[in-house]
């Protein structure tokens, strides 16, 4: 059935403006981001079948993120500019999720770095390594991408954290990277690195303040998991 056949209040764009965009499924609100559908087949259809890219069935919507243009397009009814308008909606939702202004944010624990840096790694396919700068209150003075590595790991030297900071002259920072796994809980590669990286940093006068690991399904802190191992010593 043909969206135009359906009863007026059971059309998505005349369901969104009577009800509200809470009342629509995710195939209504996606067949009214790709407009129309085909002589077979209705922009709801096409929605659904859209859905059903998800490989995991966990009906989370996080993984239109990481279908690509042309995943979009083997689906029968999705021309290339149809693709490009659920890409260019991806990040926006992504953009819209960031802080506006990361500066002057104050941070004070790591829950704190999450709620910054989490809904922009999360989904990343590749590793991605950050540094936030503070000044001495605390306070971020600026974001660093210091780099972008592959699909299991970055390699990267205590060198390439620290330049950023000194050529700032600031006095804190601390490190973030993703993993693409999903799973938060730091490597043994992850904490020798921060081990590394705590020598350096005391050496050249840097507060290195904490290493957030971020996954899909949560964060840790590897400074908190370096202190209870050592409680237990």
């Amino acid at each position: 059935m043909k969206v135009k056949e359906l009863p007026i209040s059971e059309r998505p764009y005349e369901k969104l403006e009577m009800y509200g965009e809470k009342a629509l499924s995710n195939a209504e609100l996606i067949a009214i981001i790709i407009k129309s559908g085909t002589k077979e087949e209705s922009s709801v259809n096409i929605a659904q079948r859209i859905l059903a890219l998800d490989k995991n069935g966990e009906n989370n919507l996080s993984f239109l993120q990481n279908v690509s243009i042309k995943e979009f397009m083997s689906i029968k009814g999705v021309g290339k500019v149809k693709a490009i308008q659920l890409k260019a909606i991806c990040e926006l939702t992504k953009r819209m999720s960031k802080p506006f202004d990361a500066s002057q944010i104050q941070i004070n624990s790591p829950k704190d770095v999450a709620k910054i840096l989490t809904n922009e790694m999360k989904y990343e396919k590749r590793e991605i390594v950050k540094a936030i700068i503070l000044n001495s209150k605390n306070i971020i003075i600026k974001i660093v991408d210091i780099c972008f590595g592959g699909t299991n790991s970055t390699i990267i030297s205590p060198k390439d954290v620290l330049q950023e900071v000194i050529k700032l002259g600031a006095p804190k920072i601390i490190l973030v990277h993703n993993h693409p796994s999903g799973n938060p809980t730091p490597s043994k590669k992850d904490i020798e690195f921060t081990e590394r990286l705590l020598k350096a940093s005391k050496i050249i006068g840097i507060e290195f303040l904490d290493h957030i690991v971020i996954g899909e399904y949560g964060y840790r802190s590897i400074f908190q998991i370096m202190l209870e191992d050592e409680k237990k010593i």
